[in-house]
Formats: C-alpha cells, structure tokens, sequence
C-alpha cells in the first residue's frame, strides 16, 4: 500500500479543490445613437432633447446640435443594444408629441 503525505493541517497532499470552469463572457456589443439633421426641427429642442433623454450639459447639448446641424449627423452616445434602443424609441415619441420630424437611429460600434 503507498504512503500518503499529509501536511501540518491534516490534509492530503496534492489533492486540490474540485473547480469548474467558466466560459468567459463576452463583453456585449455596443451601438451609437445618432441624430439625424432635418430643416424642420427647431434647434432649441433639439438642445432639449440631448439634455433630457441623454444628460447632457447645456454646452454638450449645444456642441452636438451644432454638429448634426452642420454636418448632417451627430453621435448622442454609445450604449448597449437594450439602452440605445429605448434612448432611440424616447427621441423619436417625444419628435413625434411635437410634431417634428427629428430622426434618432443607432448603429453597431
């Protein structure tokens, strides 16, 4: 019969914890929220729109409106699928209460 070694404690040498192993999760994808310009959209609530739905200081809101509005579209944030869609589905109900044709898409970083 083979001699087993035990340590100060007690316990069996070389035997170790049963583990199990994890599959690593994997980060989720993220998506940018655009804005789109329009010709009819007031700028003011476009400010107001940045500053509610997506928490931006009056300056961020400012900068980024100007930005679509010179450049045709403007990045609002970078999200999670779930959070991008619902962000998307705000700017587009509160557009559509005041009957502006503000368009608000997202696409895959």
């Amino acid at each position: 019969m083979t001699e087993r070694k035990h340590d100060d404690t007690g316990v069996e040498e070389g035997t170790g914890l049963a583990t199990k192993t994890r599959p690593a999760t994997k980060k989720p994808s993220l998506y940018r929220v655009l804005l789109l310009n329009d010709d009819y959209t007031p700028m003011e609530f476009v400010v107001e729109v940045l500053a509610r739905i997506f928490r931006k200081s009056p300056e961020d809101a400012a900068r980024i409106m100007l930005h679509v509005h010179q450049n045709g579209v403007g990045m609002c944030g970078v999200y999670t699928y779930e959070v991008a869609e619902t962000k998307v589905a705000q700017v587009m109900d509160a557009a559509r209460r005041a009957q502006h044709p503000l368009q608000c898409t997202m696409e895959k970083e």
